[in-house]
């Protein structure tokens, strides 16, 4: 459980870092709230898609979601 939120710590600041960096080289005529809005919007849809795919295991992995048992 501690290595998982390490990694989330890590990983969706540097997937921000990431994507900041690659829109300053792609657009340079860009400001820098463009940037940041991009980039931002784009780690929400990558966690988004990471927490339904989540979801959809822990749906398919329970016979009866509500009481958690497998």
């Amino acid at each position: 459980m501690l290595l998982t939120l390490a990694g989330g710590t890590l990983f969706f600041p540097g997937l921000f870092a990431l994507c900041s960096w690659a829109l300053r080289r792609w657009g340079p005529e860009w400001t820098c709230t463009d940037r940041v809005m991009i980039s931002t919007r784009l780690v929400s849809s990558v966690q988004a898609v990471l927490a339904t795919g989540s979801g959809i295991v822990i749906i398919r992995s329970c016979n009866d979601v509500a009481t958690g048992s497998s």
